[in-house]
């Protein structure tokens, strides 16, 4: 390879993450703004959207890591990489001739600005305390040019600190009669001030999804590692060990469609509930589901380490199925429940950005995952041992590391509840 066909290759691939970066979120958003909260009908189906999203995505990584790799092996990277390119020119295409069609939201600016306003119009006023009557906090008239087509927040009375930015100080006085025009880095309107609330709010729930993310970068990494360690033959069938993962993805494709269409329907009829169960009850169980598949991991492993150190057979690879499958339906239910949860819970302003928090949980989950692996290789590997995760398995303790894993899972599940039970839910369709 020349060094320009380097720069091209490694140009082509940062633009595939730059584009799914921006795809993703506001391809999700943007599809669920196209269902009027107004009408029932409407707003059950996009319910059923984020199921159908997550579907449609795992059937695509299941063609790419089966279909394709094989045009790629046997007719060559150009067609294999050609054909991906020519169903996006397709998907691009559909997307533009249909533009018309589509219902738009307004758009007020950044949403980032908006609460760094927040922000910094709280810090400096710091010293000042928020008034015990709330009618004194500034808030701008419904006839008002900056409120057309705001959807307006109601107050809350939590995270009082931020109250400080709506608080009027004498020097604006004449900004409240609408003498002179806001200053927004000086005086925010209670709605933008309501809007960083439920960011703040959201983040807690956030940090504890972030773990899951953890857990699941176990499929790309120690359990690829767990399966070359074991028997990779199933009877004349050779089975490689990163292959596994198809039963993740399976899994997945084969229980959405049961959950939209017979598990939702059965559990509105007993809780009255639109989407059955809460999106935080949702996205409990996904966790919970992510405890069991690396306790099944671990002892998967203590099996293999066990016949491993008796010099008998190698284990089966297919005894790692199940964990494949538990991390599965997990996704299952944390993804889409979380999905959900942010854009429905999101200010109408944020719709995207509260999206791509939810995906960004999935790349901090990744980073953390590193960290945590690199902090077990070097805290176990001192004194010249070999550690829990050396390059030889059947010298480590990989049991142990997922062992810990389920431990932090329970941690981690007992910090969501509590946060989840505290968390003040606001009415959104």
């Amino acid at each position: 390879m020349t060094s320009a066909q380097e720069i091209i290759l490694f140009l082509g691939l940062y633009m595939i993450a730059f584009g799914v970066g921006g795809l993703r979120p506001s391809l999700l958003s943007f599809g669920a703004d196209q269902f009027d909260a107004g009408d029932p009908s409407e707003c059950m189906n996009k319910c059923s959207l984020f199921n159908w999203y997550i579907f449609t995505m795992n059937c695509g990584s299941l063609i790419s890591t089966t279909s394709m790799v094989w045009v790629q092996d046997h007719y060559g990277w150009a067609l294999g990489l050609g054909i991906p390119a020519m169903v996006l020119a397709v998907g691009l295409s559909c997307l533009v001739a249909a533009s018309p069609t589509y219902r738009y939201q307004t758009i007020r600016g950044s949403p980032l600005t908006r609460v760094c306003q927040v922000v910094v119009a709280a810090v400096c006023k710091f010293s000042m305390a928020p008034p015990a009557d709330l009618a004194l906090l500034y808030e701008l008239p419904e006839d008002s040019s900056y409120m057309k087509g705001v959807q307006r927040i109601e107050h809350t009375t939590d995270l009082r600190f931020f109250d400080k930015a709506a608080v009027v100080m004498a020097s604006d006085e004449e900004v409240a009669q609408s003498v002179l025009p806001r200053n927004p880095w000086r005086l925010c309107v209670v709605t933008q001030v309501e809007e960083l609330k439920i960011l703040v709010r959201m983040l807690l729930l956030w940090a504890s999804i972030v773990f899951f993310y953890t857990g699941t970068s176990q499929v790309s990494s120690t359990f690829v590692e767990q399966g070359m360690a074991m028997n990779t033959h199933v009877g004349s069938i050779h089975v490689p060990p990163a292959t596994l993962a198809t039963f993740q993805m399976l899994t997945t494709i084969v229980l959405i469609p049961l959950y939209d269409r017979v598990f939702v329907p059965a559990a509105r009829r007993l809780t009255g509930k639109e989407k059955g169960i809460s999106d935080l009850v949702r996205i409990g169980a996904g966790l919970a589901m992510l405890v069991l598949a690396m306790a099944a991991a671990a002892m998967v492993e203590t099996k293999r380490a066990g016949t491993a150190k008796m010099a008998l057979e190698k284990t089966s690879i297919m005894w790692l199925v199940p964990q494949y499958v538990l991390v599965g339906i997990g996704e299952l239910l944390a993804t889409v429940g979380q999905l959900d949860f942010f854009y429905s819970q999101a200010p109408p302003a944020m719709k995207t950005v509260c999206t791509a928090l939810a995906l960004l949980s999935i790349a901090a989950g990744g980073y953390l995952n590193s960290l945590v692996v690199t902090a077990v290789s070097w805290a176990t590997a001192t004194g010249g041992r070999q550690g829990w995760i050396p390059d030889d398995l059947d010298k480590g303790h990989l049991d142990r590391f997922f062992w810990m894993m389920a431990g932090l899972g329970c941690l981690n599940l007992v910090a969501f509840t509590s946060c989840a039970m505290r968390y003040k839910s606001r009415k959104a369709c």
